[in-house]
């Protein structure tokens, strides 16, 4: 059979940010294709980024493993794929290259291919598809390999060039029609529904070893990741949604808890991240799930994300506790219902103050997204946002600001005032890339002063419990302890910078009102 290499061109080096929090997870969403395409008969090796140190890497990887076809795609569960970097898509076009200096043949999947389809294919890409993959990639390898002679035009779900479609149609196809676009796409192709028949990721492509002495060497535990479900129905206007839209799907809690048992006997992680949009969204899914992994003895301590309304349901934190959560993060976003509200959000600041006494209360920790930057928020409404973490005291947090991403309503009332930058280089730029009601200098010493205050408040409150405890001290409290007096001391200057910046004259007209939004962070996990 036709041998595969699959990859992603999302290097973990190339996110300085990120690069220095080390916390690297395998292309979950890779790695589901491999095994979907293995289960089909094909051959098939991977190249991972994450850890690699360039694109020359990929180059070697492709001398060494002499494919038939060379597939980047990329993990579309990963907030760090979703955010479409231009770094990354820079890496992806030299990756491209490199392939077809090589006669390999390139087919690409992943958020930014699908919203930018047409870039790919003038970068040298043969095929793009179009949203969620699996399906697609089998029916094209099909045609490609002679096992159909499927016109590329009848595959849902693809995008590729006039030459190929000439290429590829029957005689008298009744396709034949010569477009004024010399790039075609074809309808999208209905999601997978039966996610409990798709095969457990290959996790065997993975260096195991090498994920697992990172994540010791620098916090002292392994974790991998796992996904649940696909997609999202909410509807926050800010997010970006290529892959799946609206539309989501959902495994059974049984089928998650048998891969979490096999993983925790396979390879032994002490942590999971459960990378979904929102875990358990499904009314009752996750008191079945809490079940089904006592049940099993399949708990692993694991961070999700979900949303605060949901954890209001009844018996929605417990089930999380029995369940082995340590951690879940929700998209707070703002202390400000005016915010929230013209965001779409669904969600009400009194629901955020109440899933996070629920949760401390249930002994599981609670995180929060923060978004600002969105337009029509006042330096009021950052102050809200503010006092909402000092009167809630999350266990973290990550702040992002406003991002328009195709496919958005915010992409589409803001797109007038975009220039030639439309994507942030990594995660860690935060450039206020329209008129936001403040500069970009102002949101980027925000997050300086923002986490300077968060975080010396945190120390300040376990060195409080600790001084009941004394024999818990250990030496890492005494570096908290300097990093504390360190940023007490110098918040007042960040305030003090801050407010002069909130003067600071922006380049255009801010835009008033509630009726506009975007978003995806540039911290841990995000989504709703």
């Amino acid at each position: 059979m036709p041998k595969l290499l699959f990859g992603q061109s999302y290097f973990l080096r190339f996110d300085p940010k990120l690069w220095e929090g080390m916390q690297p997870y395998p292309p979950l969403g890779t790695l589901y294709a491999a095994s979907y395409l293995r289960a089909q008969g094909y051959e098939v090796a991977l190249f991972d980024a994450m850890l690699s140190e360039s694109e020359a890497e990929w180059a070697a990887a492709l001398d060494r493993e002499k494919p038939d076809f060379a597939i980047l795609y990329e993990d579309n569960f990963n907030y760090l794929s979703k955010m479409c970097l231009s770094r990354m898509r820079e890496a992806a076009f030299t990756m491209t290259r490199m392939a077809k200096e090589r006669d390999i043949p390139v087919i690409i999947c992943g958020s930014d291919a699908t919203d930018h389809y047409a870039s790919y294919l003038k970068k040298g890409a043969d095929f793009v598809l179009l949203g969620e993959g699996e399906a697609t990639l089998s029916e094209l390898l099909a045609r490609l390999t002679g096992k159909t002679e499927t016109p590329f035009e009848e595959i849902l779900g693809l995008g590729f060039s006039e030459e190929k479609r000439r290429k590829g149609e029957k005689e008298n196809s009744p396709f034949h029609l010569i477009s004024p676009s010399p790039f075609h796409t074809t309808p999208r192709r209905p999601d997978l529904r039966d996610l409990d028949a798709l095969p457990f990721p290959a996790w065997d492509l993975v260096d195991v070893e090498k994920y697992r002495n990172v994540w010791l060497a620098r916090h002292g535990y392994y974790s991998m990741n796992m996904v649940t479900t696909r997609g999202c129905p909410f509807h926050c206007n800010w997010c970006a949604k290529p892959i799946w839209g609206q539309r989501y799907n959902s495994r059974s809690p049984e089928n998650v808890a048998a891969e979490m048992k096999w993983l925790k006997e396979t390879y032994y992680p002490d942590h999971l991240w459960f990378a979904d949009d929102i875990l358990g969204l499904k009314p009752g899914w996750l008191p079945r799930f809490a079940d089904a992994v006592e049940r099993e003895n399949a708990g692993i301590p694991f961070k999700a994300l979900s949303r605060v309304d949901l954890l209001l349901r009844e018996g929605e934190v417990d089930a999380l506790r029995r369940a082995g959560a340590d951690i879940i993060w929700v998209g707070a976003e703002s202390g400000s219902q005016k915010i929230l509200t013209a965001m779409e959000k669904g969600t009400k600041v009194e629901e955020i103050y109440e899933a996070a006494r629920r949760m401390h209360r249930a002994g599981v920790k609670i995180a929060f997204f923060l978004q600002f930057g969105y337009p029509g928020e006042t330096r009021a409404d950052i102050e809200k946002t503010m006092q909402m973490v000092r009167d809630l005291m999350p266990d973290d947090i990550g702040m992002s600001v406003s991002y328009p991403l195709p496919g958005t309503k915010f992409f589409d009332r803001v797109k007038d005032q975009l220039g030639d930058k439309q994507n942030w280089v990594d995660s860690a730029d935060l450039d206020m890339m329209y008129e936001g009601p403040f500069t970009t200098e102002f949101y980027r010493h925000l997050h300086t002063t923002l986490h300077k205050e968060y975080r010396a408040r945190k120390t300040f409150a376990v060195l409080k419990r600790l001084a009941r405890h004394p024999a818990k001290i250990r030496p890492h409290h005494f570096r908290q302890t300097a990093a504390m007096v360190y940023q007490t001391l110098t918040l007042p200057i960040a305030r003090r910078k801050l407010k002069q910046l909130e003067k600071s004259p922006h380049k255009g007209i801010v835009l008033q009102g509630e009726g506009m939004s975007l978003e995806e962070s540039a911290t841990p996990t995000r989504q709703n």
